[in-house]
């Protein structure tokens, strides 16, 4: 839906039409560039991850009952620049000396249930719009790498680009290798089109935070989605298309069951529930339990 009316065909919204091409008749490379929660999933990735880590010890009932509640502001707000900052600081601190090897176990194991359902049918429909048209599509999220990566493969993105964490001797510094928001996605996106030849100002993006705006701003087609309300007021006055996404479908036929090699890929995950308990911790600090 388009601002509450019903979207246009991909023809309609220019996906369908051909391509720029270059002075030697070659179609010009481009990409969609898409954030992941509230923009392809219907809730927060990083936020899901609480249960399973309590269940094997790692997060205590107190931060499970802030991670529901601040599961419920995200959907309904979403999080700010200062809110993210916290969550920055808050996830060196807890979990430095984390075991990789017990995260790991823990998201090969329920990674399928976390993410069931999960996806927006108008996302799934858009990206694959997009590969019709011969663009790449990039999934771009501040979520661990390893969360993001298997749900970009079941959509058939191109690339995934996500928040990496430094391990040394099996266990969490604390410290974050690339954090993959605000200007850090501008910076991995441009960093990509230099690799692949895109050219961004042929290029669409699409996200629902006012912390991706310099993310929309980077390329020449943004598009806003079930934005915040200091997103929809900078797309009213750019004059960027707004839409809404709702309708969450399954992915459990779409995501393989992870083999071996894949759960030991994942030792970055644990970003993405460390992030659960920072989200909640800035959005929740007001409050008392």
């Amino acid at each position: 839906m388009l601002d509450g009316v019903t979207a246009p065909e991909p023809a309609a919204r220019g996906l369908t039409t051909p391509q720029t091409e270059t002075p030697s008749g070659r179609p010009v490379r481009t990409a969609a560039f898409f954030d992941l929660d509230k923009t392809v999933i219907a809730k927060s990735s990083t936020l899901a991850f609480s249960k399973p880590f309590f269940d094997q010890g790692l997060i205590n009932r107190r931060a499970v009952l802030k991670s529901t509640y601040a599961q419920f502001l995200f959907l309904m707000s979403g999080a700010d620049h200062d809110q993210m900052d916290r969550m920055r600081s808050y996830v060196t601190n807890m979990c430095t000396g984390w075991d990789v090897e017990q995260v790991k176990s823990i998201v090969g194991e329920t990674l399928h249930d976390i993410v069931n359902p999960l996806v927006f049918a108008e996302a799934a429909e858009l990206i694959a719009d997009h590969k019709i048209c011969g663009r790449d599509v990039v999934v771009v999220s501040a979520s661990g790498e390893e969360i993001v990566a298997p749900i970009a493969r079941a959509l058939g993105a191109t690339h995934a680009m996500a928040t990496r964490m430094v391990v040394e001797d099996g266990r969490y510094t604390g410290e974050i290798a690339f954090y993959c928001y605000g200007d850090g996605k501008v910076e991995a996106i441009r960093q990509l089109a230099a690799r692949e030849d895109y050219v961004l100002e042929h290029c669409y993006a699409y996200s629902d935070s006012i912390t991706d705006l310099p993310m929309l701003g980077a390329v020449g087609h943004p598009t806003v989605v079930n934005p915040d309300r200091a997103l929809r007021k900078e797309a009213a006055a750019r004059d960027w298309p707004v839409v809404t996404f709702s309708n969450p479908v399954s992915l459990r036929d779409r995501i393989p069951a992870p083999s071996g090699a894949a759960v030991a890929t994942t030792a970055a995950v644990g970003v993405s529930a460390l992030a659960a308990g920072a989200l909640t911790y800035s959005l929740l600090r007001r409050f008392a339990f």
